[in-house]
């Protein structure tokens, strides 16, 4: 499997991006889809995450309320759209995928840059 990311940029504090990730390969392998991020000089945290039906979603408690992720397998790809965005929120963002049997977050895309000014 590999996953493309795109969408990343630069935007003021209050403005929206919207991250997209395609995937490719043997797709059928992966289950949930999700989002992590990297800001400067801090670990890699989870941002969120869609089931394979797109019914179910979790979210880190910073982007609640601010942040939506959605799927569309018709298309193998996951979105990310990032409302209200905060200087917090500039990271690299990578999309991820988890194995259908391991269930471990097993495939990376490459990262995506979002730079949020305030």
């Amino acid at each position: 499997v590999q996953l493309q990311a795109s969408g990343g940029g630069s935007v003021q504090a209050g403005g929206s991006l919207r991250l997209a990730c395609s995937a490719s390969g043997r797709t059928f392998s992966m289950s949930r889809m999700g989002w992590f991020r990297q800001p400067p000089g801090k670990e890699r945290e989870f941002v969120a995450d869609v089931s394979r039906s797109g019914y179910t979603t979790n979210y880190a408690d910073s982007v609640k309320g601010r942040f939506a992720i959605s799927r569309d397998n018709a298309k193998n790809a996951v979105y990310l759209q990032m409302n209200s965005l905060k200087p917090e929120d500039t990271a690299i963002y990578y999309c991820a995928a988890r194995d259908a049997t391991t269930l471990s977050w097993t495939y990376w895309g490459q990262g995506t840059l979002v730079t949020v000014s305030s």
